[in-house]
């Protein structure tokens, strides 16, 4: 009969086994593993060095870009939007590059007649029937609700409504007063729906820029990215507009122009002003429309046509 002492003496045995294999067998392999093992993390090192060096490389090249465009954007635009009057319109997702862009319309010798901000809330398909109201409620003797979209849409009526009053009417009767456009713009902003830049706007505008950015991302992104396609829309229908994006992402405003086949017939798209180069390309965009009355889709986003507008050649 095997007893207890015969099962410790064999489990120890096997123990004192394995313990001398793997001994022997770490002192055998130690020398080819541990040289291979060297081999791939020195190969791996100078990998990572390399890619290292190729991201630095990258990164000067792209901001000696940044910097010919800085230097060649005054002689690419000097005077070429003289006399012109611009208002700059973003939207949430654009405000980072606003700056920029209004930089180069002033370079080129546009006037911006003011920088309006669009808040989250007026894109909120919920407020709809609140923006009706409002619309009704801020319109002025010279800024009716007359001609406005006959829907229940509040955010397609009210931003044709505030299009009406921020650009040129050249076949209204009556042109905006300073005082009813103050009062409206008041009404829209106390609601929470714009903010104006030192709370003032000097006047019509013959053309707009919007600045927009990436896509929503929440639950309802779908409706909300609609509904910026929808205040471009309004605006286009008043005077020329040129988007100044950043991507042209499945959803954001640029990729929303772009893929509506009769708004990429009048409504230009910048898909990269959230660089120098596209904010450059943003101003000559503005050039195109006001003289030459044409669309364009501009950057290296998908459905772009070219980086740029080409000179016109009258």
């Amino acid at each position: 009969m095997i007893n207890f002492r015969y099962h410790v003496v064999s489990l120890t045995a096997v123990f004192l086994a394995l313990a001398i294999g793997l001994v022997v067998g770490t002192a055998a392999l130690n020398g080819p593993v541990a040289d291979s093992l060297k081999d791939r993390v020195n190969a791996l090192g100078k990998d990572n060095r390399q890619l290292r060096e190729q991201v630095s490389s990258l990164q000067e090249e792209a901001n000696r870009e940044e910097d010919f465009a800085t230097e060649s954007a005054p002689y690419m635009l000097a005077g070429k939007l003289s006399g012109r009057r611009v208002l700059l319109l973003t939207m949430p997702s654009g405000r980072d590059q606003a700056d920029g862009v209004k930089k180069m319309l002033e370079m080129a010798g546009a006037t911006i007649t003011g920088r309006v901000d669009v808040q989250d809330k007026l894109v909120n398909p919920d407020n709809s029937v609140e923006l009706l109201d409002l619309a009704d409620q801020a319109s002025q003797p010279t800024i009716p609700t007359t001609g406005l979209p006959a829907n229940s849409d509040g955010i397609e009526t009210s931003s044709a409504l505030l299009a009406t009053a921020l650009l040129d009417r050249p076949a209204a009767a009556v042109p905006v007063s300073a005082t009813d456009l103050k009062a409206l713009l008041a009404a829209y902003s106390s609601a929470g729906y714009i903010s104006v830049e030192d709370d003032k706007v000097t006047g019509p505008a013959e053309a707009v820029v919007i600045v927009s950015g990436q896509p929503y991302t929440d639950s309802e992104s779908v409706k909300k990215d609609e509904a910026v396609v929808t205040v471009a829309d309004q605006f286009d229908k008043v005077g020329p507009l040129v988007v100044a994006g950043n991507g042209a992402t499945d959803g954001n405003l640029v990729a929303g122009v772009r893929g509506d086949p009769a708004l990429s017939k009048s409504i230009s798209t910048v898909d990269n002003s959230n660089t120098t180069q596209g904010q450059v390309v943003t101003a000559l965009a503005v050039v195109e429309q006001l003289t030459q009355g044409k669309a364009g889709q501009y950057g290296l986003g998908a459905g772009n046509s070219s980086m740029m507008p080409k000179q016109n050649e009258k």
